[in-house]
């Protein structure tokens, strides 16, 4: 596996480079930039760049009045507070009008570690997924988070952005093109199908090498578009392999199991089996000893997979 590297860096610099390109690109942040890597746009641009503060629904109605005036503004926290803490600004003044804003989250999950229960957003994609309207975005490693953020800068209307704490392995190299709507198949595979979203997709390449080594042949899906989703995707990888395992650091109910589960369900129904937190918080901690601890491992995802397999014999 390659050398990790910062997804939130990635998202700092390409918001910079992106200024340097287009002059009604505006950023603001909630008294956070050192920690969502915002100053790098900050220190070239500082009469586009507004620091609103502890006050994160101001910041939201901000960057909604700017897309009403013809900006693009990012708005960037951490993902515990957009959607978290201003659910109803981003409802109202965004996904309603179907502003231009842009929402890039950092922070997500529980690999924030010892941040703690307060600090590890974990509701926060079936919030935003809820929202119609609203593209959600987890990329999967800093090279797709560049790629993704320049997607969102060029495609009309409001997103949703997730990254996380910890910096990722590279799983895509830089030929890697995003596209909104479309799943990128990392590995293939005959027996069952791993759609993994964000930090998982690193986790379920490990198990689908490990599984390899016991006879198991399973493709891989880095579902990083949630909505739109790439439903074609799932059904194929259905289709071909008979069963389906997701992987997730978010909660079972309203992520990306829940909108497998739903796609599969309509079109071609499968076994399932899901690895995310299951209808619980986390606790503070080292992000890997959660991680182990609240089953979102590479072992995890390789019991899930015998599981399936089970239920598909």
């Amino acid at each position: 596996m390659a050398a990790a590297v910062s997804v939130r860096e990635a998202y700092g610099k390409t918001l910079a480079e992106l200024g340097r390109e287009n002059p009604d690109i505006v950023v603001l942040d909630a008294d956070l930039c050192r920690s969502t890597m915002t100053h790098f746009f900050a220190a070239e641009f500082p009469e586009r760049a507004f620091d609103c503060g502890i006050a994160e629904q101001n910041m939201v109605g901000i960057a909604a009045g700017l897309a009403a005036s013809g900006k693009i503004p990012f708005a960037s926290t951490f993902a515990v507070f957009i959607p978290g803490r201003c659910f109803d600004q981003v409802r109202v003044s965004i996904a309603q009008p179907r502003l231009n804003v842009k929402l890039v989250a950092t922070h997500g999950g529980i690999s924030v570690g010892e941040d703690g229960t307060s600090h590890q957003s974990i509701e926060d994609l079936a919030l935003a997924c809820a929202l119609p309207g609203l593209a959600v975005v987890v990329p999967a490693d800093a090279i797709e988070t560049a790629r993704a953020v320049r997607a969102a800068a060029f495609t009309e209307g409001p997103f949703y952005i997730r990254l996380c704490r910890p910096n990722l392995p590279l799983v895509h190299d830089e030929t890697y093109r995003f596209e909104l709507g479309r799943a990128a198949v990392m590995r293939d595979g005959a027996d069952a199908t791993i759609i993994a979203t964000g930090t998982m997709v690193a986790t379920a390449l490990e198990a689908a090498g490990q599984l390899a080594q016991e006879g198991t042949s399973c493709r891989v899906l880095n579902m990083s578009s949630l909505k739109p989703v790439d439903e074609a995707a799932i059904v194929k990888a259905a289709a071909e392999t008979g069963a389906v395992i997701t992987a997730e650091e978010h909660l079972e109910h309203g992520g990306l199991g829940s909108i497998v589960a739903r796609v599969l369900a309509q079109h071609r129904p499968v076994p399932v089996e899901t690895v995310a937190l299951r209808d619980t918080y986390a606790e503070s901690g080292p992000a890997a000893e959660l991680l182990r601890k609240y089953g979102l491992t590479a072992a995890d995802i390789g019991q899930k997979v015998r599981a399936v397999l089970a239920r598909k014999r």
